[in-house]
């Protein structure tokens, strides 16, 4: 939900407030290409991560407990590839309409996210499964 006010309001911002652009007009086509693309492999992290736990038996629900805590797949890199692939996809919009609210947008969401989200789920996770995710969370970083 956080990523999705942060990418509306970049895009309010940029579209009918205050236009920021990253580079000028000019390089417009090869920053929509490179922003699609970021747009497409955020979009792969989030698929990728929520089929990971899927296949473990485990909700991609952050409201609801884990039943297992899943260092497999795109786990094995970041604990959070869903923020992660959400923030990558909020930086790519950026360059796909050349406008840098958005990027912007996606540094306060992910710091948004960890402070009322991620922080809240490593306590339950440390709770539920202990010793495990000590030594997970201290191999894989946070974010990446």
């Amino acid at each position: 939900m956080i990523a999705l006010i942060a990418g509306v309001t970049a895009y309010v911002l940029g579209r009918f407030l205050t236009p920021l652009a990253i580079l000028p007009a000019s390089f417009v086509p090869v920053l929509a290409a490179f922003g699609w693309l970021l747009v497409v492999m955020g979009l792969g992290l989030d698929l990728l991560a929520m089929w990971t736990l899927h296949r473990h038996g485990t909700t991609v629900s952050p409201m609801h407990g884990s039943a297992k805590l899943v260092t497999s797949g795109p786990y094995r890199i970041s604990r959070n590839p869903i923020y992660l692939g959400n923030t990558i996809i909020l930086i790519g919009l950026g360059f796909a309409f050349n406008n840098f609210w958005f990027p912007i947008l996606a540094v306060l969401a992910g710091f948004a996210v960890t402070k009322l989200q991620i922080i809240p789920e490593e306590r339950y996770l440390a709770a539920r499964f202990g010793k495990s995710w000590r030594h997970y969370s201290k191999r894989i970083s946070r974010w990446f």
